[in-house]
């Protein structure tokens, strides 16, 4: 998607992508992939997500990337939290203590930014990403992220073809994006109720969330 699209949908507020709590997938499933682990996380196209709190609580370094400045500013704001602020180039980082948001393009990531970084939480990027995307956005992340890196990945599909994110992400097509370089772990798919707040208002019928463990090679 263009920059100015994202840039668009955070300034006119319309952000139904954004679930304003921790994501139950998160909460059930990050121990058995982190388990003792509490390294850094890289969490991308974060938005404001509540996650990366969560993630923080438990101990983990976080370090989300998004492009909107606007999301960067009402995260910490609503977490009533202050972050320091440094601008850069390509990224200016929002600080709070080892809970980092990187803003700007994920695109423009060096594996040196990353360098620490083992363990991954998407439940918002590849969903966000329109198919002709998909694969240099696994590709770049692999690019950037060390060996035996780990993925926690939440994907929605759905029947019809979307013209706005979320898009639909069948479990096939993980397997074709991922297989090449990371073990996949299908670990859970729920169905959404026809009263599930995204099903309803896009009147969807037989959506579904998966829930994967990726292991990089």
């Amino acid at each position: 998607m263009e920059h100015e699209f994202w840039h668009r949908r955070w300034a006119n507020k319309e952000i139904g992508f954004h679930e304003g709590s921790v994501n139950e997938y998160l909460y059930r499933h990050w121990p058995e992939l982190a388990g003792k682990d509490t390294g850094a996380v890289l969490v991308p196209l974060c938005g404001k997500a509540h996650d990366l709190w969560w993630l923080h609580d438990r101990g983990h370094p976080v370090i989300g990337v998004e492009l909107s400045e606007i999301a960067c500013k009402d995260f910490f704001e609503e977490g009533e939290e202050k972050a320091m602020v440094q601008p850069g180039e390509p990224f200016t980082v929002f600080r709070h203590e080892n809970l980092q948001i990187w803003n700007g393009d994920f695109f423009q990531l060096v594996p040196d930014d990353l360098s620490h970084v083992k363990l991954v939480y998407d439940r918002a990027a590849l969903i966000a990403l329109p198919p002709e995307i998909r694969q240099q956005y696994v590709d770049h992340l692999t690019a950037v992220t060390p060996e035996n890196t780990r993925i926690l990945l939440i994907t929605l599909d759905y029947e019809g073809s979307p013209t706005s994110p979320p898009f639909n992400v069948s479990n096939d097509e993980v397997y074709e994006l991922y297989a090449e370089d990371y073990q996949i772990e299908h670990l859970h798919t729920q169905t959404l109720a026809n009263d599930h707040p995204f099903a309803k208002r896009k009147g969807l019928q037989g959506a579904s969330e998966s829930v994967f463990r990726l292991t990089r090679r």
